[in-house]
């Protein structure tokens, strides 16, 4: 497994991938949080690694990125592996709410647990489940934290509502 950081305007990112695909993107939050295992090896001569490097520093340099050609090969459970492809079906700047992943992988009334596979992206902004708000355009949460969700929607010219509540709005 390789691994290298990126500084990112949102914070440092660690961008973890095989010679396969990437499995991870951990966000600022996450890097502060844990280390990376025994054994991984700088990423600096992955291909894999580099591609993702150059497409977020177009991504944040303002450019429209399609995240598409990056392989991903997240691990999770089948309920999360499908919830995780409709995320990578959300085009730059638009929206989805739980319940439109929900009804897309065929659980009508699944709205909740896609919010919690949502939140359990172990690919962010590749996967983009910042892009998913509650179904009135609310704000709803955000693994890496409501601050870096913001910037990221705001990157990308995406209006939402403050969520002034707190109570989920899937």
């Amino acid at each position: 497994m390789y691994h290298q950081l990126y500084l990112s305007p949102v914070g440092n990112l660690r961008i973890v991938a095989d010679d396969i695909a990437l499995r991870q993107l951990w966000l600022p939050n996450e890097v502060e949080q844990r280390q990376p295992e025994a054994g991984w090896i700088d990423g600096k001569a992955s291909p894999i690694i580099n591609q993702v490097i150059t497409m977020l520093s177009d991504y944040f340099a303002g450019k429209i990125v399609c995240f598409t050609d990056i392989p991903c090969e997240p691990e999770g459970s089948e309920f999360q592996k499908a919830v995780w492809q409709q995320l990578k079906n959300i085009g730059y700047a638009e929206i989805v709410s739980y319940g439109d992943i929900a009804a897309a992988i065929n659980k009508p009334k699944g709205a909740q647990a896609v919010g919690g596979a949502v939140g359990a992206n172990p690919i962010a902004i590749i996967l983009p489940c910042h892009r998913v708000l509650g179904r009135s355009g609310t704000l709803t949460g955000y693994s890496g934290g409501l601050t870096v969700k913001k910037a990221l929607l705001d990157l990308e010219g995406i209006s939402y509502k403050e969520n002034r509540q707190y109570s989920l709005d899937y």
